[in-house]
Order: structure tokens, then sequence, then C-alpha cells
């Protein structure tokens, strides 16, 4: 007899832990099980190794809202995110909810039982079985076993190393050696100067740059707020002082463009001094938050280039040859390791296939209701963050409002909650980031409509009211009880 639970997360990285801490929390009467495919907590910061590795958001949004990020650090490097994550788990007991090396592969709804069968793979190759009442899935939203990595000409000739960030080797000693970064992104600007101290020299070689924007690493404000007053105290405010300075940011971007363009050039032409040109390695040819904004501490990019450690060349890549790259301009660069920081690749609910009432669930032609659940796809939830923000403000919303939404079933004696599009608003894709990574994925993710509840705005604050304090009985979710027919 195959085990049950009234939910089973799967994923055991920032919002796995976090959504098994709002169900200790606020549904303690619920049992429930994480599922997590690899050997250890942390997700994205366990899995991601490589040199300088760091949040791309500050830590008092990153952080949980109900455990507070401890000390005043900005941007927080992968091992101490690890840490925390680590040691919320242990707090409110969810790290006994875990069982490591266990992949979920399928997962098929019954209308008649009014629950989920779940096919586990284990790391040994064994399968098991587990029912469970909901299926909240946490695993992310892109491939853990490989990063997106172009075919390039001449590769297999060059003499060097090829790395990709994903995959870091362990002990990869590149102590004197020039590394070349192909990329542009968060991880290319956080490699450069974590690596530019040890290496001989380091190229961040892009196609086509991004927005970088520089942030002190110690939140000044949240140090001065610790003298007065009491942690939780100085980490709400702080939490909503960011909050609300990153939302202005983003609706200046998108209202006044070309205002917030000149804004960021004119920071980096500041940060790197009369020497050294903006255009066209720090100049994006899109506007601002087109993109995820690239953030780094305390200027240290800027601060490598300066030194003479580091260099971003624009240009395309020709071919490799033996001793590095030729260029689309013909100028070569020689590398004794090149790292391919070319991006992710998108994958929804951790590429577990979805089969209600004995029909496979076609995700890309199924609807987003606020971002959370699949139209006309019963008892299933996933968290998605924001392409804007912090992607634990939206985990955070998202788990507060499963939890009641629980609640309000167990109240009223429902058993199957099923989100229904009654309407025909249009379409649009669930994501609105002009990312190449985002872009190469839009056809195998679901959509969203023109309204809510089927659209997302981005937009914490109306997140906020929608997801913590609107109503849970939405016209747009059916409510219904076991054997009442196929949803």
């Amino acid at each position: 007899m195959s085990e049950r639970f009234d939910v089973v997360i799967v994923g055991a990285g920032l919002s796995g832990i976090g959504a098994g801490c709002h169900l200790r929390r606020e549904c303690p009467e619920r049992s429930f099980v994480l599922l997590e495919a690899r050997d250890a907590i942390g997700g994205t910061w366990d899995l991601f190794r490589y040199p300088g590795i760091r949040s791309d958001s500050d830590m008092f949004t990153f952080g949980y809202s109900f455990e507070p990020w401890p000390g005043d650090k900005v941007l927080a490097d992968g091992a101490a995110i690890r840490t925390y994550v680590e040691a919320t788990a242990r707090k409110y007991g969810v790290d006994q909810r875990i069982r490591f090396g266990h992949k979920l592969t399928r997962a098929a709804w019954s209308s008649e039982r009014g629950e989920w069968t779940l096919e586990v793979t284990r790391q040994d190759g064994s399968t098991t079985e587990i029912r469970a009442g909901f299926v909240w899935m946490c695993t992310g939203y892109y491939r853990y076993d490989a990063g997106h990595s172009p075919e390039f000409p001449g590769r297999a000739r060059f003499g060097g190393r090829v790395v990709h960030p994903q995959l870091w080797p362990d002990n990869l000693d590149y102590t004197g050696q020039r590394v070349v970064v192909i990329g542009s992104g968060a991880t290319a600007v956080t490699l450069v100067p974590a690596m530019a101290d040890k290496a001989a020299h380091v190229t961040m070689l892009q196609r086509s740059p991004s927005y970088v924007l520089s942030r002190p690493a110690v939140d000044k404000v949240a140090r001065a707020l610790r003298k007065v007053l009491p942690e939780r105290a100085v980490y709400a405010l702080s939490r909503w002082k960011n909050v609300t300075l990153g939302a202005l940011m983003y609706q200046l971007s998108r209202r006044r463009p070309a205002k917030m363009r000149a804004f960021l050039l004119e920071q980096v032409r500041r940060a790197l001094g009369p020497e050294h040109a903006v255009d066209p390695h720090f100049s994006p040819r899109y506007d601002p938050w087109d993109q995820r904004l690239c953030l780094v501490p305390d200027n240290d990019l800027f601060k490598a280039i300066k030194r003479g450690k580091a260099e971003v060349v624009t240009d395309t890549i020709e071919t490799f040859t033996e001793r590095g790259l030729r260029l689309g301009s013909g100028r070569e660069l020689a590398a004794d390791l090149v790292i391919t920081a070319t991006g992710l690749e998108l994958l929804l609910l951790g590429g577990c296939q979805l089969v209600v009432d004995g029909a496979a669930v076609d995700v890309p032609s199924r609807f987003a209701y606020k971002g959370f659940m699949l139209s006309d796809v019963p008892n299933l939830v996933f968290t998605v963050g924001y392409t804007n923000a912090s992607w634990t403000l939206r985990a955070d919303l998202v788990a507060g409002h499963v939890c009641r939404l629980l609640r309000h079933m167990g109240r009223g004696g429902a058993r199957v909650v099923v989100p229904r599009r009654r309407v025909d608003d249009g379409e649009a894709p669930l994501m609105d980031l002009t990312s190449g990574y985002v872009q190469r994925a839009l056809d195998r993710m679901p959509k969203q409509g023109a309204a809510s509840p089927w659209r997302v705005k981005q937009n914490y604050f109306v997140d906020y009211w929608l997801l913590r304090r609107g109503r849970v009985d939405d016209p747009a979710l059916e409510f219904r009880g076991v054997g009442d027919g196929p949803v």
C-alpha cells in the first residue's frame, strides 16, 4: 500500500523549504513530505558552486518574511544563503520531512479518488509510489542537469578547458591563467571580479551588454536601525524599504525608460572614470528591465576593470582556436580557461509528466491562475518568483495564499479545487522578459490572460493585496467533493 499525504512538496530549495515552513506554521494539521531529487537542501544555492556565487537580489527581500536574514549584508554569497535555508528548515522541523534522492517523474490525478498518484524514482534507480491530496511544485524554472551551452565553431580544437558555471568542477585551479568568460548576465558579472585576483587576467566577452548597477555591500540604514530597534522590526522596515525602492525603479524604467537609461549609464561612467568607455560595453540596445538588471556589490566589477585585472570585450565569436578565440572583428583572445556563462535552460515543473483522469496535460496550452495554478488542473500549485524583484517575495505570498486556500477548503468540506477560465480575454507569455533564456522556452510554458486572476502583474504591492488580503473563494475557482465526476 502506497503512502498518502495531504500535501507533497517537490523540491527542497528556497521555495520548497519556505512552503514547508508555512505549512508547519499555518496548517499544522496537514500531513506533508518534501521530495528532493538531489541529496542536499538548498536547490540553486547548493547546486551552483562557481567563484563568487551570490544573490542578485538584496537579502532583506530575498530572505523569508517570517525568518529575518541575519546581518546587514545586501548581496550574500551562496554558502551563506545555503546555511540560512538549512537553519530555517531545522528551526521549523521541515528538515525531518525531506526525502532526499527522490525525483518525481509522473503525477496522475484521479477524480474518482480525489487525489494524485506520484511516481517517484530514487537515486539507486528503484521506484516508489506516493498518493497526495495536493501537489506543490517548488522545482524552480530551470534544468538542474545542464545549462544552456551554444555550439561554438572550433570548440573541439581548443587546447584549454571549457567549463559551464552550472557544472563547476571541484577544485578547479585557475591561478595565473588567462580566463575568458562568455556572457553578460548576472553570472558573468559575478565571476569576473571573483576570479580576477587569482587569474592572470579575466575577459568578459559579450555579444551585447546588460545594464549593471552597483549597490553598497552593507545596508547602512539597517545597521543604523539596529542600534535602536529589535531585529524583527529592523528586518520588516528594511524589507519594505527595499521593496518600495525596487518597485519605484522598475516603474520608472517602464514609464520613463530614457531617464532611467541615462541614470544607469551615468552610474557606470562615474564608477569607471574617464579612462574607460561606457559605450558599447555597458550601453545595451534594449530599455531598462526588458531584461533583468545586473547588480554588483561596491562596484567590484568596475574596480577589477580599473585595476587592469579584467576587461570587457563586446564582439561576436567567429571560432575557437587552439589557443583561444577569434572574434568577428578579427581580434584574437588568448585563453587557458573559457567559461560559458551563456544562461539557463528553462524547465517548468521539473520536467514531471502530468496526467488528469487518464489524459496527458499539455502545459503550454494552459493558463496560469494567479501565477501559481494551471487552468483545469486540480489540486496542483507551483511557485515561480518575480522577474523584476526578489524570487522569495512572491514565493512567500504564494505560500501564504495556498495555506489560506487549504484552510478554506477544510472549513467548507471541499476536497478538490480547479481553476476555470470561463472567458477568453486574450493571451500573453507567462514571463515578460526579452532575455534569451526566457524567449527560448516560451513555447514550453503556460500562458497568462489579459486581466486578473489570469494575469501576473509583476508587482509586489498588487500581489500583496491579491494573495495576502484578497478572497480565496474566487469565482474562477471551482470547489468540488470527491466523486463529483471528472474535472
